[in-house]
């Protein structure tokens, strides 16, 4: 049997983000946001659910804590709503949601777990896209306006600030196919929101940097693993393309500086990427103490010969828009099983290629893995538990390929399950389980799956069977 052994200061968590689990949307001052109108748009979610109620972690947070201190982790990501706490999202800020992240941070504080606060993950205040959203450039400096009242609010009581959450999904996923908010099917946009998102990024690493300065700075990017279909040219050109818009897209200006040129070179016929003003990729690249890696599946593709059916099956959600801007010649193919309840494909191999190919070209980033794991239709025992053997199984092998990729140089310091809990899963609303702690959503009532009590004694010995 094969043992990987975890060094102490490696970092055991868990993540979750605000409007999955919050709920508590009309309260206390909280303003609504673009998932707020998407989700209550008729056709946009599946059963038409919300995250008006969610998990009730507004009203149960110090419970969940219980949960975190119980399960022995030694930090925490979540993720502030800024409509909660700027409902606008310029101008005045709500002190009552600023007073609730405040009383989060102090109890994790309280109970020895390191606070690891994501300024974005997703929810933008409905009034800045109303305005244009992330397709202008006003709202990168409102996103600046925000992180300097959070950050001052909250102080290096934070251990971690993560700029942005998978800035991908925002802007392809929000801009271009339209299965997220804000909904909009609009490839120009689409790639406008890619950079000023990187901007939002670099103009609030720059205000942690001045306002937090023993905090550590993040930013989280869901990096692909793209593989062809086969090593002809052709093939091994739709990798290329794909990875300039999956991966190169916030890597280049994020970590070198620069965005590539082949990006800039395939998306011509979109943009002329006049949005991207003299000394924004200087802006950008501000240093990162640690980068966010989320990983789930890999990608295969091919080029599309022009005459069969096309093939997406990129895992991204239906549409008749595509989330590939200027990647019209790429087929996205169908890959072996098994797959989670998300219908993705489970390849912990992948994982550990993407860190040692990160290790290769950046060679002095420190990583951690801020989100992995996987949904299953998980089913409630006659004896009231939760024997979730797939998930375990599936955290196994992906934790055992993180160790492999440690063993192999690459810097990575820790690991944070998704999710904490079961949760809103965006469009498909709470069909979709990834919780290690299952929520029951009529009674609200909290059972840890046998997932979460394997990894209460992962954390605990840092041993990994």
């Amino acid at each position: 049997m094969t043992q990987h052994h975890f060094p102490e200061s490696f970092v055991w968590g868990s993540a979750t983000a605000s409007y999955q689990i919050e709920g508590a949307v009309t309260e206390d001052g909280r303003g609504p946001s673009i998932w707020d109108t998407y989700s209550h748009t008729p056709g946009r979610t599946l059963n038409g659910d919300t995250g008006d109620v969610a998990a009730d972690h507004y009203h149960r947070w110090a419970d969940d804590l219980g949960h975190i201190t119980d399960l022995g982790l030694s930090a925490y990501r979540f993720s502030i709503s800024w409509p909660r706490v700027q409902p606008g999202g310029s101008g005045r800020f709500n002190q009552a949601g600023i007073d609730f992240y405040s009383r989060l941070v102090d109890g994790l504080l309280e109970r020895g777990v390191r606070p690891v606060a994501t300024m974005y993950h997703w929810d933008l205040p409905q009034e800045l896209e109303d305005a244009g959203g992330w397709a202008v450039r006003e709202t990168a400096l409102r996103f600046q306006e925000y992180a300097a009242g959070i950050v001052g609010a909250l102080g290096d009581r934070v251990h971690t600030w993560t700029t942005l959450n998978e800035p991908w999904c925002s802007a392809y996923l929000g801009y271009a196919s339209g299965v997220h908010a804000p909904g909009r099917t609009e490839p120009a946009a689409a790639l406008a929101a890619v950079h000023h998102l990187n901007l939002a990024h670099g103009l609030a690493g720059r205000v942690v940097r001045e306002l937090a300065p023993t905090a550590e700075l993040s930013v989280t990017l869901n990096l692909h693993v793209i593989r062809g279909a086969s090593d002809s040219a052709a093939d091994q050109d739709a990798v290329r393309r794909i990875d300039a818009l999956a991966n190169r897209a916030f890597l280049g200006p994020m970590l070198d500086g620069a965005y590539p040129a082949d990006l800039l070179a395939d998306t011509a016929s979109v943009t002329d990427w006049s949005f991207v003003r003299e000394g924004d990729e200087k802006l950008i690249a501000v240093p990162l103490d640690v980068l966010g890696v989320n990983y789930y599946s890999s990608t295969l593709v091919r080029a599309w010969d022009g005459v069969s059916a096309r093939s997406d099956a990129d895992g991204h959600g239906a549409s008749t828009s595509t989330p590939w801007v200027a990647a019209d010649n790429v087929d996205f193919l169908p890959q072996p099983g098994p797959y989670t309840a998300m219908g993705w494909n489970i390849d912990p191999p992948a994982l550990t290629e993407l860190l040692l190919r990160l290790r290769h070209e950046y060679p002095s980033q420190p990583m951690m893995i801020t989100e992995n794991g996987a949904a299953f239709d998980d089913v409630v025992s006659a004896d009231g538990q939760i024997h979730d053997d797939r998930r375990i199984d599936y955290l196994r092998r992906h934790i055992g390929a993180v160790a492999d990729a440690r063993a192999q140089g690459a810097d990575v310091r820790g690991y944070f399950v998704w999710s904490l809990l079961d949760n809103f899963e965006w469009g498909y609303g709470y069909d979709r389980r990834f919780g290690i702690i299952r929520v029951d959503y009529d009674t609200q009532v909290r059972t840890w799956k046998d997932s979460a009590h394997w990894y209460q004694r992962l954390a605990a010995t840092g041993r990994l069977d």
